[in-house]
């Protein structure tokens, strides 16, 4: 339980962190690589499956995946591209807060309930597929929006 408590906190503070992130972001042009970044940052926390303790059948990588993309959703509704001064910008939303923190109460209410039932690793595995999930599906629809906006600009 002392885990799952303290991962539940340390999921808190990264998404306040993100909030952050994503404020200053707005203040500056996006661009691609500010966009494909993040997700291939964290997907060298995928080197956690070498160790036997964290891996995950393939059913429920595809099921923490699904639930990843679905999840999704809700920041691709939230992540709007507008032009200023030539420039491509994130759109700053309010709804944006609110969304990721819902996500995160969302998370750990299922956290606790899978956590109850499959091993601590084993609920580590399927937590960051299902957030590597969620980031790659948004990250790759906030790609497609920008590019096509970028398209027409020129």
């Amino acid at each position: 339980m002392f885990w799952i408590i303290a991962s539940s906190v340390a999921a808190a503070f990264m998404a306040t962190a993100m909030i952050f992130v994503r404020m200053r972001a707005a203040k500056r042009p996006a661009s691609v690589k500010k966009i494909i970044l993040p997700p291939l940052f964290m997907s060298t926390g995928a080197l956690m499956f070498v160790f036997p303790v964290f891996r995950v059948e393939w059913s429920q990588v595809l099921e923490a995946v699904t639930i990843g993309a679905i999840f999704s959703f809700f920041l691709i509704r939230s992540s709007k591209f507008e032009v200023r001064e030539g420039n491509i910008y994130l759109k700053p939303s309010r709804a944006f807060v609110f969304i990721l923190f819902g996500l995160l109460i969302l998370r750990i209410i299922l956290k606790i309930i899978i956590g109850s039932s499959i091993s601590f690793g084993e609920t580590s595995g399927m937590f960051f597929l299902l957030a590597l999930g969620m980031i790659l599906t948004w990250r790759l629809a906030m790609l497609r929006q920008y590019l096509r906006l970028e398209k027409s600009l020129s």
